[in-house]
């Protein structure tokens, strides 16, 4: 659930002209292809129509059910054709657009961006990739239990979707630290691969080396505080900046080994 208060949901309804069930100049068929294209969501679906089937009580059921960062993913989107469409803009407009521009930056503040992941999940045609990073986005902030386990499973799904399109078999059920490894070493991303006599070799071996940590890492974080394993009842979990920082890790380590396969294989 979002962040919004009473102050700036108000902001928002004058600058959307949420009035009478309505949103900016869109048609139901519209408003519905603009989220699906900014978010990825299903505006029409039974989960936003809680209040009612208009335009704008289902854009109130997605500031009440969705988080900060999806939230303000959408009124940024929302902001830009609004600001695009308008023909001559007063003056009390563009102050309402500053102030609706300043309520998603605030919504904005920190969170994760899987934008680039997001694509390389498209590219690749990977439904169950793109699932997973649906779930992280979603539970960042409501659920970083949810959001660490799904983090390292992530890295699981792109290690064995590299292998596989690479030809190389996937054995029994390996653990992330050994997934990571044959992937490391299939893409060469090895430190034994870096000639001594490149520049900034020292570097570039330290950084390799601390590639293949990042999975155990988030492998040990799941295990102590993500979901998949029962935890004493007095356990206390991890915070959002913590779900942030193994979500930000597991984007930034997936999308590099995307980005290698693709650009080697």
């Amino acid at each position: 659930m979002s962040s919004l208060n009473m102050r700036e949901k108000r902001v928002l309804e004058d600058f959307l002209g949420m009035g009478g069930g309505y949103v900016l100049n869109f048609s139901d068929r519209t408003f519905g292809e603009f989220v699906h294209e900014a978010v990825d969501i299903e505006i029409h679906s039974d989960e936003y129509s809680i209040h009612g089937s208009s335009k704008a009580k289902k854009l109130r059921a997605f500031w009440e059910v969705e988080s900060d960062y999806l939230v303000g993913r959408l009124l940024n989107a929302l902001i830009d054709y609004a600001q695009d469409t308008a023909r001559e803009p007063t003056e009390e407009a563009k102050k309402l657009a500053e102030r609706a521009r300043e309520i998603a930056s605030r919504l904005l503040a920190g969170g994760p961006s899987l934008d680039d992941l997001k694509q390389k999940a498209k590219s690749l045609d990977a439904n169950h990739l793109a699932e997973q990073i649906r779930r992280m986005e979603d539970s960042v902030e409501t659920d970083p239990s949810l959001a660490i386990g799904t983090a390292k499973e992530l890295i699981e799904t792109c290690c064995k979707t590299i292998l596989s399109e690479r030809g190389q078999e996937i054995s029994g059920t390996p653990d992330i630290p050994t997934l990571t490894k044959a992937t490391l070493k299939e893409l060469n991303l090895v430190p034994e691969g870096v000639p001594n006599a490149a520049r900034g070799a020292d570097v570039i071996k330290r950084l390799l080396s601390n590639l293949s940590t990042i999975g155990h890492g988030l492998a040990e974080l799941r295990g102590l505080y993500g979901t998949g394993h029962g935890q004493h009842g007095s356990t206390s979990g991890l915070t959002t900046r913590h779900a942030k920082l193994a979500v930000g890790a597991a984007s930034t380590l997936a999308v590099f080994l995307f980005e290698t396969h693709e650009q080697t294989k």
